[in-house]
């Protein structure tokens, strides 16, 4: 699985700047960080399974970022970070492709990501028709016990109003949790850093209480194993050392990390939805 990789190497850049002249690796107020985790689980998506990447090329799906669904039955609305989905009707000039949202975004990509990017067929950002798949990811980076109720909430009302409006489409929750003991938060130093006069403002972080107090109240989401019932169709859990004070962030591969073969590891998360796309696709 190349995706948290490719994450935590674009996350180590701070490429988030604020009104005060701060470069950030992450910052709470921009979805940098959701729409690079979105475009990694994608590719991991299409190299994992053949029948996307052949409807791919035979121009039968598409993506969309940032659509918009609507509850038919509650009428609520709500984004999504990126959707596969069969084209709409609308016509226009040909969209963004993969590629281009790649390097929209950055990403830092290794070799071996390059050599597999380019051995893929083009995908391209189309007008949504039918939606296929939906992605939203989520991250907890700090005050972990005050911010898990709500990430909850905002995980739960995306797949009740994805499948509202789409029963058929597979909803999908990236989510990534911050387990550093230590967070320098924008929020808290909103100064120019460069003189850091007052001192740069350090949170500490409970850990590991707090990361697997997130991770238990996200294993709490609902899931659903077929159409017609209420819950995520995948959820991948990602955790990761981020301290946003300019250290590298990496990937925690142990505790309180989720093991390879749990069911909300990211692993387990690319086979169920690679599955799943092949087996409610296969006649598309």
């Amino acid at each position: 699985m190349r995706g948290p990789q490719i994450v935590a190497r674009t996350m180590t850049v701070p490429s988030i700047r604020d009104q005060h002249g701060n470069d950030w690796q992450y910052h709470s107020r921009s979805d940098r960080h959701s729409k690079v985790a979105c475009w990694a689980t994608m590719f991991d998506l299409l190299l994992h399974s053949a029948l996307l990447r052949r409807h791919v090329a035979e121009g039968k799906v598409a993506f969309g970022v940032n659509h918009e669904f609507s509850d038919f039955r509650t009428r609520r609305k709500k984004k999504l970070d990126l959707v596969i989905h069969r084209p709409g009707t609308e016509t226009g000039s040909a969209g963004r492709t993969f590629v281009d949202l790649a390097e929209a975004l950055t990403l830092e990509l290794d070799s071996g990501d390059a050599a597999e990017l380019a051995s893929l067929p083009e995908l391209r950002e189309a007008a949504v028709g039918t939606v296929l798949m939906a992605l939203e990811a989520k991250a907890c980076m700090t005050k972990h016990v005050g911010s898990g109720p709500r990430l909850y909430d905002e995980l739960n009302s995306s797949h009740l109003t994805v499948h509202g409006a789409a029963d058929q489409a597979i909803a999908v929750a990236f989510v990534m949790v911050n387990a550093s003991p230590s967070f320098v938060s924008p929020d808290s130093n909103r100064k120019p850093l460069a003189a850091e006069i007052p001192p740069t403002v350090v949170t500490p972080l409970r850990q590991p209480d707090a990361t697997e107090f997130v991770i238990g109240k996200v294993s709490e989401l609902p899931t659903r194993t077929r159409p017609g019932q209420e819950g995520y169709d995948a959820i991948g859990i990602v955790v990761i050392d981020c301290p946003n004070d300019g250290r590298p962030v990496s990937l925690v591969e142990g505790p309180p990390a989720l093991a390879a073969n749990h069911l909300f590891s990211y692993e387990s998360m690319i086979r169920r939805v690679s599955n799943q796309y092949d087996f409610l696709n296969a006649n598309l």
